[in-house]
């Protein structure tokens, strides 16, 4: 599978691309406040190339169940000069976690490669005038609500047939608006607006979304579904994170892997890939 950027074709193998998460906030889940410098950020940023991540991903807003939008001054300061001065430092494309188009627009100009929007460029109405000019890659992500409320008792009539259907949607959409369907991968939103059995439930049945085509991208580092299985602080989810990211990719049923622990993700991907050879 192929996942075409502004600059470059990533190409998809057996072996998922490994996406390394650079928090530039005071308030994430699991790292907030642990890199708001710049020179922290790109350090961190720096690490995680060396440790083999294919994508690393900067944010600057917290989309934490429960928490507050960033005003745009503020997400600008954070994000834009990590962005640029990882672009500067690694060939490693870079991803913008971001749902503001001018925050988009000035990371693309600093040399990010992808639009990570948690609201499938709906949240702002540039979005995808924004991804359309620079032909960047873009991932779309399924959240009931928003960060603010997503964790207030959500519903679904039957949570698969649902995202499915908003992909659906989504694609049709972004398509009539002149991106490609090569340029944007999928991400379900495990977290995002779901109880642990609709999380469970997504990570049964990945292979789902494969009906697209497209890159699916799972994001379960850490995640707090993952805590109160085990009674596990966030900083003691390793384990259980690997087991989720070794499930699907044994099945084949995901593409690209969002982590925060990018060295042991790897780890655990190399000796998947060497098992299969041997089948």
């Amino acid at each position: 599978m192929e996942w075409r950027l502004s600059d470059r074709v990533l190409t998809i193998g057996h072996r998922p691309l490994v996406m390394g998460i650079v928090n530039v906030t005071p308030d994430s889940f699991s790292d907030g406040g642990r890199y708001t410098s710049t020179e922290a950020a790109v350090a961190h940023g720096l690490e995680l190339a060396e440790q083999g991540a294919d994508i690393l991903d900067i944010g600057g807003e917290s989309t934490r169940p429960g928490a507050s939008p960033v005003l745009l001054d503020e997400e600008l300061r954070r994000v834009v000069p990590v962005v640029k001065g990882l672009a500067a430092s690694v060939s490693v494309p870079i991803s913008v976690d971001t749902s503001k188009a001018e925050v988009a627009r000035q990371s693309l100009a600093a040399g990010a490669r992808i639009i990570n929007d948690v609201t499938a460029l709906t949240g702002d109405p540039e979005m995808a005038k924004v991804a359309r000019t620079h032909r960047t890659g873009v991932v779309l992500m399924h959240m009931k609500g928003t960060p603010a409320t997503m964790q207030d008792d959500p519903r679904y009539d039957d949570v698969l047939a649902d995202i499915v259907r908003f992909f659906e949607e989504r694609l049709s959409y972004l398509t009539a608006q002149g991106i490609e369907p090569e340029r944007i991968a999928l991400d379900p939103g495990i977290g995002f607006g779901k109880t642990r059995e609709h999380n469970l439930k997504i990570l049964a049945h990945l292979a789902e979304f494969q009906r697209f085509g497209r890159p699916v991208c799972l994001g379960v580092s850490r995640k707090g579904f993952l805590g109160r299985l085990l009674d596990r602080p966030v900083h003691e989810r390793l384990a259980a994170s690997l087991a989720a990211v070794c499930f699907a990719v044994a099945r084949n049923a995901v593409q690209v892997v969002r982590v925060h622990d990018v060295e042991e993700t790897c780890d655990a991907l190399t000796v998947i890939a060497a098992i299969e050879s041997s089948l």
